[in-house]
């Protein structure tokens, strides 16, 4: 069989699950596929569903995204985040409760960050884009202290 183009799918399942210090058969059972499929995918040959990734990440404690990364699945853009996500919920220091509020804690930050983002684009382009406002020129009988008052 020729390997399919997975990238290094096989490679890093295989590392995580060696780092899991999980055997093959352990990890297939855990995740519910047979052990000859995983071998398979380990080593380039079946390139595996969304779902398969997504029970293997579990069975691994790992981020599902990670998987989804490495299978090609998700965007390479969106590694720094899904890294992130990953040492999270990698961390053997914090419980699984902890983990899911320190994600929601890291979605409402960027939610936040990308909200100002948008704003201080939108200011920019409308700052750049509109030119000299008429109301905001001083004229004689204005307030501004520039300009002596009409006699």
């Amino acid at each position: 069989m020729a390997s399919l183009n997975v990238g290094n799918l096989g490679e890093y399942l295989r590392e995580q699950r060696r780092q899991a210090q999980l055997s093959l058969r352990q990890l297939a059972d855990a995740a519910g596929v047979s052990n000859p499929y995983l071998s398979q995918i380990e080593r380039g040959l079946r390139k595996p569903s969304a779902d398969i990734l997504q029970q293997l990440a579990k069975a691994l404690r790992i981020s599902a995204e990670t998987l989804y990364v490495q299978a090609g699945i998700l965007d390479e853009r969106d590694r720094d985040e899904v890294e992130t996500r990953a040492v999270i919920l990698s961390d053997p220091s914090v419980n699984e409760r902890q983990k899911q509020v320190l994600l929601q804690i890291y979605d409402a930050f960027r939610r936040e960050n990308a909200l100002e983002a948008d704003a201080a684009e939108a200011a920019a382009a409308d700052a750049s884009g509109s030119g000299t406002d008429p109301g905001s020129v001083a004229g004689p009988g204005s307030d501004d202290p520039a300009v002596p008052p009409k006699n």
